[in-house]
């Protein structure tokens, strides 16, 4: 755990942004994890009695259906915590959040960080501002998943996967793909392959790789900048 006064240089964003008073309480509760992908940090319907802070990687947030079926809600990087229930009010959560990309960060015990958000009004300010830019992306992906075509949804997604590890490559199968965009292997190597075609991306041996930023954002359809300016605005990215 840590104990030491002197400052940490988080690279979560939430964490960075609280004055040195109020991480020097937290510090104390927070312990470092390793986070390998596919890491389960929550199950669907589970209680949340831990609160997790990334510093690298990219939790994604799955709903599945009865028919097995799966789609991604949302995903957390860098730019907030895994775990709002526990802020909200309520104990469980009700989708999966797991680990997508391979990161570390920190966990601490919901309780402990309850506490905390009810005796500091700044806290608290900065937990349900990171719950509302995720409440924003949530309802845009379900937006999107209804209105746009895969290529535009695939673009999306690996723009937002960039900007949560801050990195242009990720290692990510078509499978995984797949799940977190509602549809088959084949559909997302079709759609991948329009992309590279493009010259926006290279996907080879199940890494993606954005070879023209600017060009993937002009092929991504409209909720990837509608997310991206409400995190811009709310210094989350």
């Amino acid at each position: 755990m840590a104990t030491t006064s002197a400052r940490k240089p988080y690279r979560n964003r939430l964490l960075a942004s609280l004055p040195a008073d109020l991480i020097e309480q937290l510090a104390r509760h927070l312990t470092p994890v390793d986070l390998p992908v596919n890491r389960t940090l929550h199950e669907a319907g589970g209680r949340v009695d831990t609160v997790y802070f990334l510093e690298d990687g990219m939790c994604s947030m799955v709903v599945t259906m009865t028919s097995g079926a799966t789609v991604e809600v949302g995903r957390i990087g860098r730019d907030g915590f895994v775990g709002a229930a526990a802020i909200l009010g309520g104990s469980h959560t009700p989708s999966r959040c797991f680990m997508a990309i391979a990161g570390h960060g920190y966990g601490i015990k919901a309780k402990i960080l309850q506490e905390h958000s009810e005796a500091s009004p700044q806290l608290r300010h900065c937990l349900l501002r990171s719950v509302h830019s995720l409440l924003i992306q949530t309802g845009q992906t379900a937006a999107c998943n209804r209105v746009h075509e895969l290529p535009e949804r695939l673009a999306r997604w690996i723009l937002m996967c960039a900007d949560r590890i801050q990195a242009g490559h990720a290692a990510v199968t078509q499978d995984m793909l797949a799940m977190m965009l509602g549809t088959r292997r084949s559909s997302i190597s079709v759609a991948a392959g329009v992309l590279q075609k493009a010259g926006f991306i290279e996907y080879k041996r199940g890494r993606v790789t954005i070879q023209d930023h600017a060009g993937l954002v002009k092929a991504a359809c409209e909720c990837y900048e509608v997310v991206n300016a409400e995190y811009s605005r709310l210094g989350l990215l």
